[in-house]
């Protein structure tokens, strides 16, 4: 009775709002006369649309209904078996299991630590000790008595913070990076713990052009006692790190330098006896070397050390290269117009490199491997009767992997197998309960395609339909947009690009498409990713805006007299793009936590890509949709959390002004103290979808 009610309100409001749009937009009187004549009848149709929708929501959000099972598991340092959480049938608690992979054996073991301290990483290398990180220290705790030993004493919670720790080979030392903040600038955030007198929190953060946080890398004895600073040059400007780990002893650290840019990388030996440092790698690029965001960084040493592995994009595509250790003698690995999607594993014992690619469709992947000896060409280890995504955790010693494997519309499995042949030993989750909803669920598959809009530019892209599509009918296209370099929406993988949702909006009558043009990382070629360099925006605009135009000329059931777009994050910024400067094509735009003056985000991010405002002043004018607001003509909701640590409130509040100033009508949705994700708060993901889908009804008339 109770989600009648709210859906029967929610319809309630719907159909005021679109009264009211049409009273004060003289362009909305077309659907007047529709809004006047609903029927009974259609009125309890969209009841019932309504009542089941806030239903689903609530199953996907608040009852997690649609979210895959995860196989919690760590490999032994050894690779003798595995540890992982099971859910005890008596207790209904979670327990930490041992399996032998010898026999097979299981184990119920106790631990007193927590699941995110069992990472294989931070195990010792004789199995004894862990480390673990607290208040901005690191601390060795012993396995045995439970005994913990801090090592450093210098760090806080918010301000210096010590981390990225790795063992040395013999367990003596430990290396470590020190993420120092104390001179990045302050930036006030309201708390509203109490309305009538809320306080103000200052937190760092560095935006573009301002001092980034200082790094130094330190090594320290596992029993404690002082750090040994390595003495790395710094430039004035500030840098960044990759890989910090050993170089295959304990008197060397190998260290991954990235300029601030992110436009050239090295890679660095110090001797901690002597203090000595060499640069064994250099490489740079105009825009962005290959390990400027998180995937693909370091190397990986083999022939005791006498060599490393790296990949590098410098013949246009990404590679793996085999280097001598003092990196003068170089050979390619994996040669061929394809790229590597990440790396996967080294397997020098059975003389296998192994890698993720998949040179015939970008938004899948698959495990391949080649010869470390260049003796033979690269196979396709995943079996070719699996399209979609997989993933492989390998253990130590490469004999086994857990492998986890999904498309856009079957939720993942994971199973055992044995290498290097991918024997299946046994299946550790098949979210059968999952997997059988959405057989129930997803009656037409979502559809993989790509959109040829000329000058040899093919983007992928992926449309869902309404259950009860007729092809002579004409439906409106909802699209979801991302466009930046952090991420692919089209991917043939469970769980991305706000599926549960979106599956949701087609039934409700619409097809909804997502694009991935160029700028995005999908694995073709650098020339491809780079491409928006040096302004985040211009680019991806055109070539969504061509995307969906090549759509309706291609498929006579597009309607595109009704076009809307959504996004967040940077896929908000290119929302704001879309309709401020292609309004002839976007009727309505829903814009979640936007970037409209990119010159005030965040340093690390931003400049990799379009570097400083000093330096690139014309690409920021171009990439900003404040700079372009005037064009705005359709519907527009902006929705932003005052919460936010991210895309600060302030960053779209100057956009908020500017349409004031221009008289534009929108509609701006803020929800108090939620930051970036929208995580905060009972019901405000449930919410948020809600008013996104009752706001991209108001100019259509087919669902009211």
């Amino acid at each position: 009775m109770k989600n009648s009610n709210t859906s029967l309100i929610i319809t309630i409001l719907l159909v005021g709002a679109v009264l009211l749009l049409t009273l004060t937009n003289p362009k909305k009187d077309e659907h007047f006369n529709e809004v006047k004549s609903l029927s009974s009848k259609s009125m309890n149709s969209k009841k019932q649309v309504l009542n089941n929708s806030e239903s689903r929501l609530r199953a996907i959000y608040n009852r997690n209904e649609f979210r895959a099972k995860r196989l919690r598991a760590n490999w032994l340092p050894d690779g003798s078996g595995y540890t992982v959480f099971e859910l005890d049938n008596e207790s209904q608690k979670q327990i930490l299991v041992r399996y032998e992979m010898a026999n097979g054996n299981r184990t119920v073991i106790d631990s007193p630590l927590k699941d995110e301290n069992l990472k294989l990483e931070n195990i010792s290398p004789d199995g004894k000790r862990i480390l673990y990180y607290k208040k901005g220290n690191l601390h060795v705790q012993d396995l045995r008595s439970n005994q913990t030993i801090q090592i450093t004493d210098d760090g806080t919670e918010d301000l210096i913070l010590n981390g990225k720790a790795v063992w040395s080979p013999d367990g003596k030392k430990i290396v470590y990076v020190q993420r120092d903040q104390s001179n990045v600038r302050l930036r006030p955030m309201l708390i509203p713990s109490d309305p009538t007198y809320p306080e103000v929190k200052s937190v760092r953060y560095a935006r573009v052009g301002e001092t980034i946080p200082s790094l130094r890398v330190g090594v320290v004895a596992a029993g404690g006692g002082s750090t040994r600073w390595l003495n790395i040059p710094v430039p004035a400007e500030g840098y960044y790190l990759g890989q910090v780990s050993w170089a295959k002893n304990s008197d060397e650290v190998l260290v991954e330098k990235l300029s601030r840019g992110r436009d050239e990388r090295e890679f660095l030996i110090a001797d901690i006896r002597t203090g000595e440092i060499d640069r064994i790698y250099h490489e740079s690029d105009p825009a962005w070397v290959i390990a400027s965001y998180r995937k693909n960084m370091g190397l990986d040493w083999i022939r005791e050390g006498n060599a490393f592995i790296v990949l590098s994009e410098k013949d246009g595509w990404r590679h793996a290269y085999i280097y001598s250790r003092d990196g003068v003698k170089e050979s390619l690995l994996t040669p061929g117009k394809f790229d590597i999607i990440e790396r996967a594993k080294v397997d020098e014992d059975g003389g296998w490199f192994y890698y993720y690619a998949s040179p015939e469709n970008a938004t899948q992947k698959y495990l391949y491997r080649v010869r470390l000896d260049g003796t033979q060409e690269p196979v396709r280890v995943t079996p070719l009767n699996q399209p979609g995504t997989h993933n492989y955790d390998f253990s130590p010693d490469s004999k086994w992997a857990f492998h986890t494997y999904s498309n856009f519309d079957t939720p993942p499995v994971t199973e055992l197998v044995e290498m290097p042949e991918h024997r299946m030993v046994r299946i550790l989750e098949d979210n059968h309960e999952l997997r059988a909803k959405m057989e129930t669920l997803v009656s037409r598959p979502t559809e993989f395609i790509q959109l040829d809009i000329g000058n040899n530019v093919v983007m992928d892209a992926w449309m869902m339909k309404p259950t009860d599509f007729d092809p002579s009918k004409k439906y409106p296209l909802f699209v979801y947009v991302y466009g930046e370099p952090h991420a692919q929406t089209v991917l043939d993988s469970w769980g991305t690009a706000h599926a549960d949702f979106h599956r949701l909006i087609a039934e409700l009558g619409y097809l909804v498409v997502s694009i991935d043009g160029r700028g995005t990382p999908a694995p073709k070629g650098a020339a491809w990713r780079r491409a928006i360099f040096p302004s985040l925006g211009p680019l991806s605009t055109e070539e969504q805006s061509a995307g969906v135009q090549e759509l309706g000329r291609t498929r006579p059931y597009v309607d595109m007299s009704r076009i809307g777009i959504w996004g967040w994050s940077g896929g908000g910024s290119n929302t704001l793009n879309a309709m401020f400067r292609k309004p002839d094509v976007y009727h309505v735009g829903i814009a979640v936590a936007p970037k409209p003056q990119p010159h005030l985000y965040n340093a690390w991010f931003q400049e990799i890509f379009m570097r400083t405002i000093e330096e690139n002043p014309e690409g920021y004018r171009q990439s900003a949709p404040i700079n372009f607001a005037k064009g705005l003509k359709g519907n527009l909701l902006i929705i932003h959390g005052t919460g936010e640590t991210n895309t600060h409130l302030e960053i779209t509040e100057g956009l908020v002004d500017r349409l004031i100033e221009l008289g534009k009508q929108f509609d701006y949705m803020t929800y108090p103290n939620r930051n970036h994700g929208f995580r905060e708060g009972d019901g405000t993901a449930v919410h948020l979808r809600t008013v996104s889908y009752t706001h991209l009804t108001l100019p259509t008339s087919d669902l009211v």
